[in-house]
């Protein structure tokens, strides 16, 4: 049975406007509509019927009057069989992969940010039927064509596939046996679509390998390229991307990648890898997803953390990098969580259960109280991995135990420690309780050393880093405080964040790295003159020796076979 109807037109490109245009064609005597709250795998309340006005509805050519229930919820009495057609707009200018876009160089939306669900009706056949595009604009979606439009088999399908419009530039590939393509908006002259499309085509394959079969029958990467922007967001068939355009491969892009191109095939990596894991492997509470209210699970370690790890562990086994520049990104990882207070307060599975108030809102205090489930779920799963090629296994045995135990259905943590422990024995499956629920350190060093990787410090702190602050230093405002971390010289001088620091024993300051120059031979006492809520105080703090800046990680002599089956070195 084909349910709802939407009719989306690109109605005012310079005023970012779309005029949707919804049909129930058997519409309940008292029918109720809502527009979701959130978007599966971005875990934060967005209010998206923010952006919606102008809401009117007409049966049988009489208008029906239409009573708001909540922020985002409608109702409306229908007065016998005849057909149901709401009309409204939506105001879409939100340079994000998350919500919807409209101007004179591009369309873009996710169906959540658009299309009312019909209570009831959620099960039925959705259909998108596109209007008012400009002459020569295409669509890029994977929702299916059927009689010249788009349908989707139920409401959850249809909210699981986003839509790119205009004139990108598109290119594509088979990757074991499935058609794929990459879609890009807003590209600099220079890009490099072909290099683009071998180094993605090569992640496809290996990932398709690793779980055995693509679960999809093609696949779209729908990326923007912006000045500044970096992030994506899962389908079940494609993905949406934002990047800074200085990370796309241009015809000067040396053979081996640069930092902003690795990063950029991070990120098509990672949100591929979540084909599997999350959109089909997933948190047995996402079974039934709930589009008006927080949805909360404690596995956002495994399904974020997980996918984190694997992202650049795919980019060496598809051969884009090599041993030594993996291991300089692992160490980046292992470096930003040591860097954070918040690692030995909020165990990762509280991280995953509060990041609807926590992650996604952060604030001056979030390093000292938080961890973080994408940077040290993907220590954790390093960890397990390591220990679990101990016992002659792999944590890719153990995705791919739980992907064809469940064929790709709801896991719990019980499901995980019990395939942990079938591969590890019982020891492994408490200790990666214990890290998932404790906020113990890391046995990082003592892994990797047994792996051959050698662990070494490198470079001296910052002033920054030795008072323990972050700060937001510029040329013309000087230095902001932006995080003051616990335990730390600064918090016991009674620096605050938002403080911003004038001046160092008398000398108006610039620059933190500075301060050295400013203090007399032997001296470690520091008077700063900070500017606080329009007042001038003076805090005396002594500058802490410099100590180690970072981990570096290299391939040392002598190496287990082991670490051959996990870097290939």
């Amino acid at each position: 049975m084909v349910g709802p109807s939407y009719r989306i037109e690109l109605a005012d490109l310079a005023a970012h406007r779309y005029r949707v245009t919804l049909t129930l064609d058997s519409p309940a005597a008292v029918q109720d509509f809502s527009l979701p709250v959130w978007i599966p795998g971005s875990y934060l309340v967005r209010e998206f019927a923010k952006q919606l006005s102008r809401l009117g509805a007409r049966q049988g050519g009489a208008e029906r009057a239409v009573e708001q229930l909540d922020k985002a919820s409608w109702r409306v009495r229908c007065e016998g069989s005849a057909a149901l057609t709401l009309s409204y707009e939506v105001y879409a200018f939100d340079a994000s992969v998350r919500t919807a876009w409209l101007d004179a160089q591009r369309a873009f939306f996710n169906p959540s940010s658009l299309c009312l669900r019909a209570h009831g009706h959620e099960d039925e056949a959705h259909r998108i039927e596109l209007t008012g595009l400009p002459e020569g604009w295409r669509v890029a979606t994977e929702m299916p064509v059927a009689a010249g439009s788009f349908e989707a088999a139920d409401y959850d399908e249809l909210l699981d596939h986003p839509f790119e419009i205009g004139t990108p530039w598109q290119g594509e590939f088979i990757a074991g046996g499935v058609p794929h393509r990459i879609v890009v908006a807003g590209a600099w002259p220079s890009f490099d679509g072909e290099r683009l499309l071998a180094d993605v085509r090569a992640i496809c394959e290996a990932q398709i390998g690793f779980w055995g079969g693509a679960p999809f029958e093609r696949y779209s990467f729908l990326l923007w390229a912006v000045d500044e922007g970096h992030g994506g967001l899962e389908h079940r068939a494609s993905t949406a991307l934002i990047c800074a355009r200085r990370e796309l491969p241009t015809a000067a892009e040396p053979a081996a990648p640069g930092e902003a191109y690795t990063r950029l095939l991070g990120l098509f990596s990672h949100e591929y890898f979540h084909a599997w894991n999350v959109k089909r492997l997933r948190p047995a509470e996402f079974a039934r997803l709930d589009y008006q209210r927080e949805n909360y699970t404690e596995l956002l370690w495994f399904f974020e953390g997980f996918t984190s790890y694997y992202d650049e562990l795919m980019l060496l086994r598809a051969g884009r990098i090599d041993a030594a520049r993996y291991l300089q990104l692992l160490a980046a990882t292992i470096n930003g969580v040591l860097a954070t207070p918040g690692r030995r307060v909020q165990p990762l599975s509280a991280a995953s259960f509060e990041a609807w108030t926590k992650y996604y809102r952060p604030d001056e205090n979030s390093p000292n109280a938080t961890s973080n489930y994408y940077a040290q779920g993907a220590l954790v799963a390093l960890c397990l991995d390591l220990s679990l090629r101990d016992h002659g296994a792999s944590l890719d045995a153990l995705m791919q135990r739980l992907w064809a135990g469940g064929a790709g259905g709801p896991v719990s943590e019980s499901d995980i420690l019990a395939a942990c422990e079938a591969l590890g024995g019982a020891q492994t499956a408490a200790r990666l309780r214990a890290w998932v629920h404790g906020s113990d350190e890391l046995p990082l060093r003592e892994l990797l050393e047994a792996q051959g990787v050698a662990w070494r410090d490198e470079g001296r702190q910052t002033v920054a880093q030795r008072l323990g602050l972050r700060v937001r230093e510029t040329a013309l405002t000087g230095v902001a405080v932006t995080h003051v971390l616990n335990g730390g010289a600064a918090e016991a001088a009674g620096l605050q964040a938002r403080d911003e620091i004038l001046g160092c024993n008398g000398w108006r300051l610039r620059r933190l790295d500075e301060v050295p120059g400013l203090i007399a031979a032997g001296d470690t006492g520091l008077r700063l003159l900070v500017s606080r809520d329009q007042r001038l105080l003076e805090l005396g703090v002594s500058l802490p020796p410099a100590g180690p800046a970072a981990v570096a990680l290299g391939l040392a002599d002598g190496a287990p076979a082991t670490r051959r089956s996990w870097l290939g070195a």
